[in-house]
């Protein structure tokens, strides 16, 4: 899943407008540019379209953390460097930090979206990638959970964003 679908679809589900999208960047310590965020919006057969790089996932999803939960004392956003990637199992972690979802909290979302999954599968998303029950989110888990989220936030909505 790219990260453009992704943050595509998170600001769809929450009702982020760009305003909201550009004071969640600042928020990580990032001028987030209206243009850019424009281009990175865009669908990949979209004239104009630039892929959303790992970094700039990363930021939007910690602002967002900033946003709904505060500021840390002393903790500053971890900026990805270039060669950094952020995977599906941290996008999901981002996402239920901000949310302050518990396990149960998430199985539900999942299941608006037809998408079964169990305590014990859920918590092997959340271990180190070294831990032995450690288990990689896939594409179609964190799609489901987004879809999940559209579906939570807006019912009155039958269009994907």
């Amino acid at each position: 899943m790219i990260h453009n679908d992704i943050l595509r679809r998170l600001r769809f589900a929450l009702s982020i407008n760009d305003g909201a999208a550009i004071d969640i960047f600042k928020l990580a310590n990032y001028d987030m540019e209206v243009d850019y965020l424009h281009h990175i919006m865009k669908r990949e057969e979209e004239e104009g379209f630039i892929r959303c790089r790992d970094k700039i996932l990363a930021l939007f999803l910690d602002g967002l953390i900033i946003k709904r939960r505060g500021k840390q004392e002393g903790v500053e956003p971890k900026v990805l460097k270039g060669e950094e990637r952020i995977s599906n199992n941290e996008i999901l972690r981002k996402i239920k930090i901000a949310m302050t979802y518990r396990d149960d909290d998430m199985i539900e979302i999942l299941k608006y979206a037809n998408f079964r999954v169990s305590k014990g599968e859920l918590s092997a998303l959340f271990r180190k990638p070294d831990h032995r029950s450690y288990k990689a989110c896939g594409d179609q888990l964190l799609r489901n959970f987004l879809q999940g989220m559209v579906k939570k936030y807006r019912p009155e909505t039958k269009n994907k964003p």
